[in-house]
């Protein structure tokens, strides 16, 4: 069990939360949530000791074994794979250094050898002759190619390296696990793995996600970040929506009626104080006036974006039709004879076990890159494109956010451009912004503003909720959902993609599958062929 005690932490004059007193208890799986900057992470570095509070304590009992997904993907850069899985059990990873040194000594005493039948009874009792055996595992699960478990990690890339940290965490059993977004940039295989595996865990699990599909699935409380406080509910994350809004508008409902209330008194007190024969109601209606309490309703950190999407209707009659196509980077083939032809209206999602596959057959088809061979034929249609690295629209641009969309814009007028930030919650001084310094999650907003002041007849998305805290996500579905026109895209937000997709078609080494089903049909195809429950 992990608890915390009157715990408080404030910047300057910002508080976060305080007073936060929560005991996480194990066989539970806590999902923390909370709009961008209302503190998650920082939440999670307190539980693990890793920043210190304002005031208050973490208390966890000093034989438990506390996990955490590290975020610093170049700390064991010259470490091999299975190796840095295994350090993620501290003291198991201790005894195997301390034998090694042991049976390496040319003079092997008595005493030497006391300590190392100690050794390897506590070894032993860490499951420690299985350990090599069960990282593999954990890697294989979360998608490492068997072949990479032995490289370094600076042999690695990102995501690769990722897949690594998150298997070093859930190593060992742990009794405590804190996961920072576990589900970033996992292939769709891997994530209905991970969450079989945290179904499956017996102990204290907290975990921050975006992912609503992933916080449903696994969570059976819910740690919700807002009001300067930190609350915990039973049930997942579509239970908490529904009973926080319940919730929020009784509160609402109750103050209104209070309102009401008070209006019909002091009409009643105002016609009739100066009146003699009803002096003594005008001053009982003046005490319950005075007994009249409305609820304080504080602020809440999160905000909706008004996300719509309008584009003008499509009369070309042909959509898109693909032929043939193949890319080779420096080091390999890409893709393969990838031929598809897709419809009007169609809303389709590219997933594949490797990442950039869907990300480079997007480039192409958004007119960034050129294929080796093969050909590409659109309707009439017009296209808006957001990339995973949009890094190169921000990147040495010493522009504020209203001068930085104008340049996508042919209406110059000040006030239309910031229509459009508005509605991307950029408003007052925030549109005045420097380009340079903003947040990946701003960033993303901006891209969606320029989306919006677009308004295409198709739009090509790769990972556009990558960096969006969940109200951004929820608003830029339902705007999607509502989007009358053709939808190509990627994503690993699985909720995302299951509320949209009316087709998936999964990009392998030797060509496409193309499968005219929903989101959640695949899925259920792939858990059976998994061997995993249906997701």
């Amino acid at each position: 069990m992990i608890s915390t005690s009157n715990l408080s932490l404030q910047f300057g004059s910002r508080v976060l939360f305080e007073d936060v007193s929560l005991r996480f208890t194990p066989g539970n799986c806590y999902g923390l949530i909370g709009a961008n900057g209302a503190g998650k992470s920082t939440f999670l570095k307190i539980l693990s000791g890793e920043i210190e509070p304002t005031e208050g304590e973490v208390q966890i009992h000093k034989k438990l074994r506390l996990s955490v997904l590290k975020q610093n993907h170049f700390e064991y850069e010259d470490v091999d794979a299975t190796t840095t899985v295994l350090m993620g059990h501290e003291r198991l990873f201790e005894i195997i250094g301390l034998k090694d040194e042991l049976y390496a000594k040319s003079d092997f005493s008595d005493e030497d050898g006391i300590l190392a039948a100690e050794l390897e009874a506590e070894f032993a009792d860490l499951n420690g002759w299985e350990a090599e055996s069960q990282a593999g595992e954990l890697l294989a699960g979360l998608g490492l190619n068997p072949k990479l478990h032995g490289e370094l990690m600076k042999n690695l890339d990102d995501n690769d390296k990722i897949r690594v940290l998150l298997a070093q965490a859930l190593f060992g059993d742990p009794d405590i696990l804190l996961l920072d977004e576990p589900t970033n940039h996992l292939a769709v295989d891997s994530i209905l793995w991970l969450e079989e595996f945290l179904l499956r865990f017996e102990n204290t699990l907290i975990v921050v996600s975006h992912d609503r599909h992933f916080l449903n699935k696994v969570c059976t409380h819910i740690a919700d970040i807002d009001f300067q406080k930190v609350r915990v509910y039973t049930g997942n994350y579509d239970f908490w929506k529904q009973a926080s809004d319940l919730a929020l508008e009784q509160k609402r409902s109750a103050n209104k009626k209070a309102e009401d209330k008070a209006k019909e008194l002091k009409a009643f007190i105002a016609r009739f104080s100066a009146n003699a024969a009803k002096s003594r109601q005008a001053t009982a209606r003046k005490k319950m006036l005075g007994q009249l309490e409305l609820e304080r309703i504080p602020p809440s950190t999160r905000k909706y974006p008004h996300i719509v999407f309008a584009p003008p209707k499509i009369e070309s009659k042909q959509f898109l039709t693909v032929t043939d196509l193949n890319y080779s980077d420096s080091e390999r083939q890409l893709l393969k004879d990838v031929s598809f032809n897709i419809g009007r209206h169609e809303k389709v999602v590219f997933t594949s076990k490797d990442s950039l596959l869907p990300t480079t057959l997007l480039q192409i088809l958004a007119g960034e890159l050129e294929p080796d061979s093969g050909t590409i034929k659109w309707g009439n249609i017009s296209r808006g494109y957001f990339p995973k690295d949009h890094e190169e629209y921000f990147h040495d641009v010493d522009l504020d956010l209203v001068d930085w969309l104008r340049q996508f814009s042919e209406d110059q007028s000040e006030g239309f451009v910031r229509t459009f930030l508005g509605r991307m919650l950029f408003t007052g001084d925030e549109s005045k912004k420097s380009a340079k310094v903003l947040s990946g999650g701003e960033k993303v907003r901006c891209m969606v503003s320029r989306l919006m002041l677009q308004d295409p007849q198709c739009m090509i998305l790769d990972g556009p909720t990558n960096h969006l805290d969940l109200e951004s996500i929820i608003s830029l579905n339902n705007a999607l959902i509502k989007y009358p026109a053709n939808l190509l895209f990627a994503s690993h937000d699985v909720e995302f993609i299951s509320t949209l997709a009316d087709r998936v078609i999964e990009i392998t080494a030797d060509g496409v599958i193309d499968r005219p089903i929903s989101f959640e049909a695949y899925l259920e195809e792939r858990a059976e062929a998994l061997g995993l429950s249906a997701a």
